[in-house]
């Protein structure tokens, strides 16, 4: 195992990361900006530039340095910024370091949409018909004619759900095109873009996947990520509650296919969108990473996910088969955020004078926030994540209600979704585990 792990994140992801670290007994090294505070729990911090990103949390060399002075042999980037840089993951190979992801070649090729459609569509994975490279506007306008309205136009390096437009007609094209590779150029600094049908209404699924080194693959079940705003998501739960085990476990297979042929190591996502009027499911992207909503997979499997990471990234390897693993209850994750509803959902930064957490039992919170932190406008709006299990979907969702009551958050500028988050939970279309990825956006337009 790795003797000094260099954690390039902030946040609740890095003091999530420091913590497996100090139970396997591995020394953790933290960064940090001029915006932000020394991480608790971290056995060194360093002070690694100012409060923008790309001085800071996104400047490679500057981390690089502080790896090699610190005496790291591991570098793990969380989520975000760098987590899925191939670029990174190769610099940190050639100065020594073990880069705790994928091999740079894969975060390449699924980083890139149209490579990563190309690569799944090779492996006989399903994925939504259209464009399995970058389009000119001249071919997205015929290839839309051939898949038929609406498509959906999307960056080719992008993610997140940015850099991403929906088009219902020959008419919108001209000007979405034009649009979406605008924001892929500034965004993402390429302006490509590929193009697929779009599903009016579908379910988000994405699978958990482990692989090691020496050949094994394992799927550690689905989680449901429908419940998005503005294509961002808000709540994840496990199991699904829109599709059958029996589907589940097909998609769990079409994952693990697909992560074999393209030689994936270490955690990973494969996501899906499931045609809520077919049935059909097809493969949208692949995360190379750990990702926001992995604790809920962690309540129901019992697994410490970095943990795995870590292991798999220092060569040993799965510890367990497939049939070994046992999902058991169900769990949700609410994403709370720094953010006014009443405002459109305007970023809500400023200091947090009183912060409460929920607790009680089978209540997980992970947050970086207590009393007295600043909350800074230079970064993501998330402050906490608030994780339930129940032995089934009904109870996890109630201790979830609960638990966001007790949480109180204040201070100077603070506003956070948490109000919003038990609306939510309280619908007759969520309760039923009916709704799709446009039902929030319908609910906060008074639709649904």
């Amino acid at each position: 195992m790795f003797g000094t792990v260099l954690i390039a994140n902030r946040g609740e992801i890095a003091l999530r990361v420091a913590r497996t670290c100090r139970e396997l007994g591995i020394r953790s090294v933290a960064v940090h900006s001029a915006a932000d505070e020394p991480l608790p729990l971290a056995d060194r911090n360093v002070k690694i530039g100012p409060a923008p990103a790309k001085r800071s949390y996104l400047n490679a060399a500057a981390l690089i340095e502080v790896a090699l002075q610190t005496g790291a042999d591991a570098v793990h980037p969380g989520y975000g910024f760098l987590s899925e840089d191939a670029e990174f993951a190769r610099i940190c190979e050639e100065y020594g370091l073990t880069f705790i992801g994928p091999p740079a070649d894969v975060i390449e090729v699924m980083g890139d949409k149209a490579a990563a459609r190309a690569a799944m569509t090779a492996a006989g994975v399903p994925v939504l018909p259209g464009s399995l490279h970058a389009v000119a506007e001249p071919e997205a306008l015929s290839l839309a004619e051939e898949v038929g309205y609406p498509v959906v136009l999307k960056a080719v390096a992008g993610g997140g759900g940015r850099g991403m437009a929906v088009v219902s007609s020959a008419a919108d094209l001209p000007a979405a095109y034009r649009r979406v590779r605008a924001e892929a150029q500034l965004l993402f600094g390429d302006d490509r873009v590929c193009l697929e049908r779009y599903l009016r209404a579908a379910h988000h699924v994405e699978i958990q996947v482990l692989c090691d080194a020496h050949g094994n693959a394992v799927h550690l079940g689905e989680r449901d990520c429908s419940t998005q705003r503005r294509r961002q998501k808000l709540l994840e739960e496990t199991p699904s509650p829109a599709i059958s085990p029996e589907l589940a476990e097909r998609m769990a297979q079409a994952a693990l296919t697909g992560a074999r042929a393209i030689g994936y190591r270490s955690l990973g996502t494969f996501e899906f969108l499931v045609d809520d009027d077919t049935g059909e499911y097809f493969f949208i992207e692949t995360n190379c990473r750990i990702q926001v909503e992995h604790p809920v997979t962690e309540l129901v499997t019992g697994l410490d996910l970095v943990a795995e990471q870590l292991a798999v990234a220092a060569g040993r390897p799965l510890p367990f088969r497939q049939e070994d693993l046992e999902r058991r209850g169900a769990a949700l994750e609410c994403r709370i955020n720094a953010e006014d509803p009443a405002r459109d959902f305007a970023p809500a930064p400023g200091l947090v004078e009183e912060f409460t957490q929920p607790g009680g039992p089978f209540v997980r919170v992970d947050t970086h926030v207590r009393a007295g932190s600043r909350i800074p406008p230079d970064y993501d709006p998330l402050i906490a994540k608030i994780v339930t299990w129940g032995a089934d979907r009904d109870h996890a969702i109630d201790r979830m209600d609960r638990a966001l009551a007790e949480l109180s958050v204040s201070g100077p500028g603070i506003r956070t979704n948490a109000a919003f988050l038990r609306e939510l939970l309280a619908t007759p279309v969520f309760r039923k585990g009916a709704h799709t990825t446009g039902f929030i956006d319908n609910l906060t337009k008074g639709e649904t």
